[in-house]
């Protein structure tokens, strides 16, 4: 293994045991570059929210905010050419542009995800909330598609309404510890009807108020779990195995959440190993059914991703 892989693999270890735990039923080169492309992806977040491998979220100067999101414009774009670049996160992004000919504008709608962070984007409706999760984590569906070698639209429908479902639950699970640096990721429209602020969110007697929220937020992820679920079909089957393990998985995390009500942030919300273990044999069961399947219409209403992959 080399010393990409090496970093690469400690990464996603240490920063989402939920989709490590996914991630070892992929073939070995697709996790392989699995594991690459998450190790982007985690330093592009990372240097966002001022945390190590996800964890100890600090407030920075907007000043230096904006000027490690410009560098890592310029590194991922260098990535993507192929140019020469020292840091291990870029390298491993090289190798996977170069392997599965991943577009530069799927990685730089990535990042225009993490700009929307920088900005301090407020989120009017929940359609603003959707775009914001279509830039962070639908367009790591649609890059994992590359990966796996999936294609056509509904392929990538479908992969882009799992990452929404995933952030979705992340926004749930993460309310609190959002709010304690600052953000706020839940529609205004959302917090008028519950007469919240965004300066409440941290507050411990608005605990009910906020589980509301959170279970509201739990509730719009179902539809999108549901139709991503239709996307296995087109996967292979380790693929297959793999997304629909790490889809029961995140779910979970949501229905936690949404169990626990006020108190669904005393702790961080987990699933634990021998839940993981039987998710994943329930994610065997439906990669196996997935074989001779056929994929329902996506339903409609669903919010729909840009036909030219960034926003705006």
């Amino acid at each position: 293994m080399s010393a990409d892989e090496d970093y690469a693999a400690a990464a996603i270890r240490q920063g989402s045991k939920s989709f490590s735990a996914a991630a070892r039923l992929f073939d070995a080169r697709s996790r392989e570059s699995v594991t690459l492309l998450y190790a982007w992806c985690r330093h592009c977040d990372d240097q966002v929210d001022g945390q190590d491998l996800g964890h100890g979220a600090q407030r920075m100067s907007r000043t230096e905010a904006v000027a490690r999101l410009d560098a890592l414009y310029v590194q991922t774009r260098q990535a993507c050419a192929e140019a020469p670049v020292d840091s291990p996160p870029f390298r491993a992004l090289r190798t996977v542009a170069r392997r599965h000919r991943l577009p530069e504008q799927l990685a730089l709608a990535h990042l225009d995800g993490y700009a929307m962070d920088v900005r301090g984007t407020v989120y009017e409706t929940f359609e603003d909330t959707l775009r914001y999760c279509y830039g962070v984590a639908g367009v790591v569906g649609l890059m994992m598609c590359q990966v796996m070698g999936a294609s056509g639209r509904d392929a990538l429908d479908r992969a882009c309404d799992l990452g929404l479902a995933f952030q979705l639950t992340n926004i749930a699970r993460d309310l609190v510890e959002d709010a304690q640096v600052g953000r706020c990721y839940l529609p205004r429209r959302w917090l008028q009807e519950q007469r919240l602020a965004q300066s409440d969110l941290g507050a411990r007697q608005h605990r009910d108020r906020l589980a509301a929220l959170a279970a509201r937020l739990v509730d719009a992820a179902e539809p999108y779990y549901a139709s991503a679920l239709q996307g296995l079909p087109a996967l292979p089957f380790r693929s297959a195995w793999a997304v629909a393990s790490a889809h029961g998985v995140y779910r979970q995390i949501g229905i936690q959440v949404k169990r626990r009500g006020a108190r669904a942030w005393d702790s961080r919300v987990r699933t634990s190993t021998p839940t993981k273990l039987r998710l994943m044999l329930g994610g065997l069961g439906r990669a196996l059914v997935s074989r001779w399947a056929r994929a329902a219409p996506r339903p409609d209403g669903l919010w729909q991703r840009p036909p030219g992959w960034r926003l705006g």
